[in-house]
C-alpha cells in the first residue's frame, strides 16, 4: 500500500469515529419524574437536627388529670383500674365504648365516673319527702302563728355523724392475721386458714369480678357494696359466685386456697373510693 493510500484510509477512519462520537454526545437520557413517588422530605431545623415526627394523641388525652378520669399505666388492665377507682370494670368498658376490654394503651385516658356525674362536686343530698296537708282550692291559706321568743342555747360542737355509705363489716374468715396492712407493701390483710375453709362476704353487695385475671391475686372476687366501698378476696381455691350476682353478708362466696400465693391464705382488702384502707379499722374487734 502506497503512502498516499495509507493517508486516505486513516483520514476516512478518523471521519467515521468523529461522526459516531458526535451522535453519542447528542443523544438525550430519558427523564424520570420522581416527585409523585417520593415522600416529602422532612425539613431539618437550622441546627441540623432531624425533625421529630408528630405522633397523634391517644384517645381521651384532653381529659388527662381531670377528676373522674384515669390515665392507663404499664401493666394496667380494666380489672385493676376498676379496683383502684372503685368501679365495675364492665361499666368502665361501657362508658369508654371499648369493643375489646383487653385493648387499652399506656397513656390512654379512660372515664372512670358515670357520664353526667361531676366527680369534683359532692353528691346532692336527697330531697326529704315532707307531709303535705290537703285543703279545698277555695279555702283561705293558713296563717302561720308568730313563733314564741326562744332564748338561744349555747352552741355545742356538732357530733360527727357517720356517713350514709359507712358499712358494718364482718370478718371474711376465722383465721389469724399473719400480715397487716401497709400502704406500700400490703394493701390489705393476709389471714391464715386451711385449704377449703369458707370465705364469707364481709357485707351485702354485688359481685363485680370473679376470676383469675389480675396478676398477684390468684382466684379473686371483688364485691361492690355501695358507691364508696369495695372488698376483695384473693388466693381462693374455688369461686362460688359469678359476676353481677347479689350476695348477702356472711354468705359463702369462695373456698380458701393458695392460688398465686406461697401458702394457703386469704388476702382481704377494703377499698374506699378505690383507695386501699386498713381493714382492721373497719372490722369488729376479736
Amino acid at each position: 500500500m502506497t503512502t498516499g493510500t495509507t493517508r486516505l484510509v486513516l483520514l476516512v477512519a478518523a471521519l467515521v469515529l468523529a461522526g459516531c462520537t458526535t451522535q453519542r454526545l447528542g443523544q438525550k437520557a430519558p427523564v424520570v419524574d420522581r416527585s409523585t413517588s417520593r415522600a416529602p422530605a422532612t425539613t431539618a431545623p437550622a441546627d441540623g437536627v432531624a425533625a421529630v415526627p408528630v405522633v397523634p394523641p391517644l384517645p381521651g388525652a384532653e381529659n388527662a388529670g381531670k377528676p373522674g378520669y384515669f390515665t392507663v399505666r404499664p401493666g394496667d388492665t380494666l380489672i385493676r383500674i376498676g379496683l383502684e377507682t372503685g368501679q365495675n370494670w364492665r361499666d368502665i368498658q361501657t362508658w369508654n365504648q371499648l369493643t375489646n376490654p383487653n385493648l387499652i394503651e399506656v397513656g390512654q385516658v379512660l372515664r372512670v365516673a358515670p357520664p353526667g356525674v361531676d366527680p369534683s362536686q359532692p353528691a346532692a343530698a336527697p330531697v326529704s319527702s315532707g307531709t303535705v296537708a290537703a285543703r279545698p282550692l277555695n279555702a283561705p291559706a293558713p296563717v302561720a302563728a308568730a313563733p314564741a321568743a326562744v332564748t338561744p342555747a349555747p352552741a355545742a360542737a356538732p357530733a360527727a355523724a357517720p356517713s350514709a355509705d359507712d358499712i358494718a363489716f364482718v370478718w371474711p374468715v376465722a383465721g389469724a392475721v399473719i400480715e397487716t396492712f401497709d400502704e406500700v407493701k400490703n394493701k390489705g390483710l393476709d389471714i391464715t386458714g386451711k385449704m377449703g375453709d369458707p370465705v364469707l362476704a364481709a357485707a351485702d353487695g354485688r359481685v363485680v369480678y370473679a376470676g383469675a385475671g389480675l396478676r398477684g391475686y390468684g382466684n379473686l372476687i371483688i364485691l361492690k357494696h355501695n358507691n364508696t366501698y369495695l372488698t376483695a378476696y384473693a388466693h381462693n381455691q374455688n369461686l362460688l359466685v359469678r359476676e353481677d350476682q347479689a350476695v348477702k353478708q356472711g354468705q359463702k362466696i369462695a373456698e380458701m386456697g393458695s392460688s398465686d400465693a406461697d401458702r394457703v391464705k386469704l388476702h382481704f382488702e377494703v377499698r374506699r373510693q378505690g383507695k386501699p384502707v386498713d381493714p382492721l379499722k373497719h372490722l369488729p374487734s376479736r
